[in-house]
């Protein structure tokens, strides 16, 4: 079969990979579509996510949907043929984090297309996987799979908007307008938000924003823009930039909260701690997801508004220039691999 596959830095392959029969308690899934994630587009530019580094080739990709093709021995899982998504991660669930219900910080967790781990975790970027049979949703009948590849980022702002507590009735700032910020968008809408403030660096992510449900968009780079807005009962950090965050605490009102989404460059990164301390805020890290998958799916199964977000398709041959695309945040947003193209 045929993978995308990071190297290191700047050297990514559309390659032979071996392909894994399933074991006991595995399913292999045809893969249609993957969606190309920032972690995605960090592996290839630089080689690393955060303090993750590449020491091995991988195959890249976690927000994958397909079909069944085969299940291993005495396995209970989705008929051969069934339109699935696959839930990328595979906690421990025995260590205390995972017995108290936040599974999506188990230390001991597998996930897809990941380098935190040393061997690697292979991703989904293939035209076979196989995974233990608890990672694989069944799809809605109506649910199209162009929708459905989204299910796996819209868990990350689903869980986001669950770490921010209530947002009914909340005036909410989002900075970063990328995927993830106009899911989270998207969420916050649905959730009951009173107002929504998107800001990015471009138009194009903007607009993008406004037709997931932001009530107001704003460049960050216009030093009138937003004047007149906030303080903010929530802010939500999806640029992974530490203006992103400095704007967010800034822009918080005194008790408000902060969450934080966006990986941010590794190191020491400045906070405004004094305003932190003075105003009260509630600082909340926000990691990946876990139950919130299988809500996901049933949101875009009900038409949650999201499908400006998917811009670009480009076949699996076409892999280097899909994230070179998807790298310009002017033109792109969601990409996808088509990896019945190879």
């Amino acid at each position: 079969m045929r993978a995308c596959v990071v190297h290191a830095a700047g050297d990514l392959r559309v390659e032979h990979r071996p392909f894994t029969r399933p074991g006991p308690g595995q399913v292999t899934v045809a893969v249609t579509l993957g969606g190309i994630c920032g972690s995605d587009l960090h592996y290839y530019r630089h080689g690393r996510v955060g303090d993750f580094t590449v020491r091995e080739p991988m195959v890249l990709g976690h927000e994958v949907v397909g079909h069944v093709t085969a299940l291993g021995a005495e396995t209970e899982g989705p008929a051969i043929g069934t339109p699935v998504a696959v839930h990328p991660a595979t906690p421990c669930d025995h260590c205390p984090h995972c017995a108290a219900g936040r599974r999506n910080i188990c230390a001991d967790t597998r996930y897809l297309g990941s380098a935190a781990r040393t061997p690697h975790v292979q991703g989904g970027f293939a035209q076979r996987l196989t995974a233990p049979a608890a990672q694989i949703r069944p799809l809605p009948p109506e649910l199209d799979l162009r929708r459905a590849v989204l299910a796996e980022p819209l868990s990350v702002a689903l869980h986001a908007v669950h770490r921010a507590g209530d947002v009914t009735g909340k005036r909410v700032l989002v900075t970063g307008a990328g995927p993830i910020g106009c899911l989270v968008t998207a969420v916050l809408r649905h959730r009951g938000a009173a107002e929504i403030v998107v800001s990015d660096l471009l138009d194009t992510p903007l607009r993008i924003a406004a037709a997931s449900g932001a009530t107001a968009t704003l460049r960050a780079d216009d030093p009138e823009a937003g004047v007149s807005t906030g303080p903010f009962d929530i802010s939500i950090e999806a640029s992974g930039a530490p203006a992103g965050l400095r704007s967010c605490v800034e822009r918080v009102r005194p008790g408000g909260t902060v969450v934080i989404l966006g990986l941010l460059p590794p190191g020491e990164v400045p906070l405004l701690g004094n305003i932190a301390v003075t105003r009260e805020l509630e600082l909340r890290g926000a990691f990946r997801f876990d139950s919130e998958f299988d809500e996901a799916i049933g949101l875009l199964a009900r038409g949650l508004p999201v499908d400006a977000i998917v811009t670009h398709t480009f076949p699996l041959a076409e892999a280097r220039t899909a994230f070179d695309i998807a790298h310009d945040r002017s033109v792109a947003s969601k990409v996808l691999l088509d990896l019945t193209r190879a």
